[in-house]
């Protein structure tokens, strides 16, 4: 995965943390969660506020 890959990574963080409330996950700790999903590769660098805004908004329609 990349961080482009918005659905994807939201489906993981989904699986691997079920029971979080997305709306309140600190940036700063959804972009660790994500480096460290399994199947992530990408460069730390590449992630912005755009991108984790974008797979914060998947994630919670995920969980919906």
């Amino acid at each position: 995965m990349k961080w482009t890959d918005t659905y994807d990574i939201a489906a993981a963080l989904y699986d691997k943390y079920p029971d979080v409330d997305p709306m309140s996950v600190r940036f700063t700790d959804l972009r660790r969660w994500v480096l460290e999903l399994d199947g992530f590769a990408d460069a730390p660098e590449r992630s912005g506020e755009k991108i984790l805004e974008a797979i914060q908004a998947a994630w919670i329609e995920e969980s919906e």
